[in-house]
């Protein structure tokens, strides 16, 4: 008896209390999880991968993180896009239409639209709501390596194995100009932060940077001794990263065109390249089974590298706040690792990387 009650009648009411009790804990750790980390934790400082994305059937050639974090998106030689929800993994859209494998993938800075490039000489719009196809963007005769779209969204650019890289208007998918001068394929593209310039990567081993409006070449970066494979700028627009099969990834100046730092370490080609949101870090994929990352704020740069159960990486990515990292892989698997983690509680380790 309690205060004269059976104790026998107050279970069902403690039974309610305590579940319903469950279910506000559970929501308030997952709005705080989705705000702070992924719900879970990396097993130690050997292992800091936190979920793995499954559903390809093939290579998966590109990764990109939503511009609010909460989805990853991916390309394959399947001849699909996969969009997931990172904090629970589940699989929220599938783009199928493309004839061919995708190539690459980039979010319009908005999240609305998914972009695509493929081996079928096409790039396609996605609506990542619906997961329809928004617009198809066609000209080139031959296969798109990489896409991106310009940070207003007005424009969606593709590299193109004719050696240029087109231009259309991302509302009527016309075409407006094509940057012309590579002596081979164009396999990476990117805009500046700021859209103003459109940068190029080629298998001629050399980077073009070229006025967006008029497809003026401004200045041309040489120095890598087989081809690019991957662009990017940073996040001021001050400097770019290039990555190349010879094993490499420099770091040049925009203004002078002069190369400032050559990271090395990696055994494979350099596949794929990326910068941290605040600058700071470098990441770049490789086909020697790794990604690997180097803090340029020390001249020793020490580093981490992702590795495991993986294959040769193709895709990687950071995510907005920079907590986390997305890889692409041959074993058709997208990964995400918690880069925030391993920062605070693991020792970085320091190996030559830089000349």
């Amino acid at each position: 008896m309690l205060h004269g009650m059976n104790v026998s009648r107050l279970f069902p009411f403690r039974l309610i209390f305590t579940i319903v009790a469950i279910m506000t804990v559970q929501a308030l750790r997952w709005q705080d999880s989705f705000r702070a980390t992924v719900a879970i934790q990396p097993a130690s400082c050997s292992n800091y991968q936190l979920r793995d994305f499954p559903g390809h059937t093939s290579e998966v050639f590109s990764v990109a993180f939503s511009p609010d974090g909460r989805y990853a998106l991916a390309g394959s030689n399947d001849w699909t896009a996969r969009l997931w929800d990172i904090q629970t993994g589940r699989e929220v859209h599938i783009f199928t239409g493309h004839t061919g494998g995708i190539t690459s993938v980039a979010f319009s800075s908005d999240g609305k639209y998914a972009l695509t490039s493929s081996i079928d000489s096409t790039a396609r719009l996605w609506n990542t709501q619906t997961g329809k196809t928004v617009r198809t963007f066609m000209g080139s005769s031959v296969i798109l390596f990489s896409v991106a779209i310009s940070p207003d969204g007005k424009y969606v650019l593709a590299g193109s194995g004719d050696k240029t890289a087109w231009l259309w208007d991302a509302r009527t998918g016309q075409v407006l100009r094509s940057f012309a001068g590579h002596s081979l394929p164009v396999t990476s593209v990117a805009f500046s932060p700021d859209g103003k310039y459109v940068l190029t990567g080629s298998r001629d081993q050399t980077a073009r940077l070229w006025d967006a409006q008029t497809a003026q070449l401004i200045r041309a970066f040489a120095g890598h001794k087989k081809a690019i494979t991957s662009v990017a700028f940073s996040p001021d627009g001050k400097y770019i990263l290039t990555g190349s099969l010879d094993k490499t990834a420099v770091l040049w100046n925009v203004q002078t065109g002069v190369p400032i730092r050559t990271l090395i370490g990696h055994t494979g080609a350099v596949t794929s390249v990326a910068f941290s949101p605040n600058g700071e870090y470098i990441l770049a994929g490789s086909d020697d089974m790794t990604a690997r990352l180097w803090y340029l704020g020390q001249m020793d740069q020490a580093a981490w590298i992702f590795s495991g159960d993986t294959d040769a990486v193709w895709g990687v990515a950071f995510s907005p706040d920079g907590k986390y990292v997305l890889t692409g892989d041959r074993k058709q698997i997208v990964r995400l690792w918690d880069f925030g983690w391993i920062t605070k509680n693991c020792t970085p380790a320091p190996f030559p990387l830089a000349r």
